[in-house]
């Protein structure tokens, strides 16, 4: 298997009375990676435990410190898989690294729903948030040359670079893989934890989203076509970030009025993830949506690549009421650097409004020639 970029931030953050948080989507290689940490600490005394099973779920929501006492008595290290299922998780954890300081704990979750809130404010100066997405090709390229990884790059548009599809061997695999994690997976946590019943509601909703990548999406507009209130939308939208399936961008402006910054733009963490909710796995040559999955891709490998080496982004888009627009901005070190993604290599004009209102800024265009010194 790939190595992943965060194992080694885990094992340094993992220390006595303290907490480490590891989020990510369902299926990115949590459970995996738990697994191969535990291989590094062969000298830690390991408590594996699940928060879906009924005694731990007691245990660590009992707020009694003499049963957690008892149930972790002769380890130093405990790891809880899906954290999110134990009540009081948070203050239960506050309760253990304060009164068994020799303790360190790993814990994960599928969902930022609750875990994230219950864990945050208890655990102030005693944790370490960290995400785990699909693959990057960060990581991928760990394993492949820059030849390889521009001849598998269709793949990558196309099915995405979850775990198991980096191991699948036929597209036949892939799209069965894609299908069902759509269907068993990426959805039961918002279903679940949300208590919510119309998962055809929420499919659609992403649907929606799925056609409109690169685009400011409205509120309203997308309450119309689900016959819903915007407000409704835009709840759903917040929890589909929380399960880390899309995520978003803000308009950027600073100096102009006619700069647009209403609307959010929303992309998806997974380009396979995107095609199985528009069950569209058609090579590049028969799509006419080639732009959205180009920028879908570079901009979601930008964010992986940024968090795992620890690079402090504000991320945006730039666009204005006549329609000049730049796909990425970011705002690091004091300085802006904008970004267009261009698959083809139709010539684009240069930003000079943007370039001449934001003195010092940067541009660049990133393409198939240079996609990878973008992104890894």
């Amino acid at each position: 298997m790939i190595a992943r970029s965060i194992e080694n931030e885990l094992l340094k953050e993992l220390k006595p009375a303290h907490v480490v948080c590891l989020f990510g989507a369902r299926r990115t290689g949590k459970t995996f990676l738990l697994k191969s940490i535990a291989k590094k600490l062969k000298s830690k005394k390991l408590l594996s435990l699940h928060g879906q099973n009924m005694r731990v779920r007691e245990v660590f929501s009992s707020q009694r410190i003499e049963i957690m006492q008892k149930y972790t008595a002769g380890y130093d290290t405990v790891f809880i898989d899906e954290a999110q299922y134990i009540p009081n998780i948070g203050l239960n954890l506050k309760l253990a690294v304060d009164t068994i300081p020799s303790l360190s704990f790993l814990v994960t979750g599928s969902s930022s729903f609750d875990l994230k809130n219950k864990l945050g404010e208890p655990l102030v100066g005693r944790s370490t948030f960290l995400k785990l997405y699909p693959l990057s090709q960060l990581e991928l390229s760990k394993k492949e040359t820059p030849l390889e990884a521009t001849a598998n790059l269709e793949t990558r548009l196309i099915y995405g670079s979850y775990p198991q599809i980096a191991v699948s061997t036929t597209d036949n695999q892939k799209m069965k893989i894609l299908e069902n994690l759509r269907d068993g997976y990426l959805l039961k946590d918002i279903l679940t934890l949300e208590n919510l019943k119309d998962s055809v509601f929420v499919f659609n909703l992403l649907r929606l989203i799925a056609f409109q990548i690169g685009h400011d999406i409205s509120y309203l507009e997308l309450a119309q076509n689900l016959n819903t209130h915007p407000d409704t939308v835009r709840r759903y939208l917040e929890l589909l970030e929380k399960i880390f399936i899309i995520f978003s961008r803000q308009g950027y402006s600073r100096n102009l009025r006619k700069e647009y910054t209403k609307t959010p733009r929303y992309y998806f963490w997974d380009n396979g993830i995107r095609n199985a909710l528009i069950s569209n796995f058609n090579s590049l040559s028969s799509r006419d949506d080639v732009g959205a999955l180009w920028e879908n891709y570079c901009v979601s490998e930008r964010a992986k690549r940024n968090d795992y080496k620890n690079i402090f982004v504000n991320y945006f888009y730039w666009r204005t009421y006549d329609q000049k627009e730049i796909d990425l901005i970011e705002e690091r070190g004091g300085k802006l650097y904008g970004y267009e993604m261009k698959y083809g290599n139709a010539k684009t004009k240069k930003p000079d409004e943007f370039l001449s209102t934001y003195p010092g800024s940067e541009y660049k265009i990133i393409n198939k020639e240079n996609y990878l010194d973008f992104i890894t």
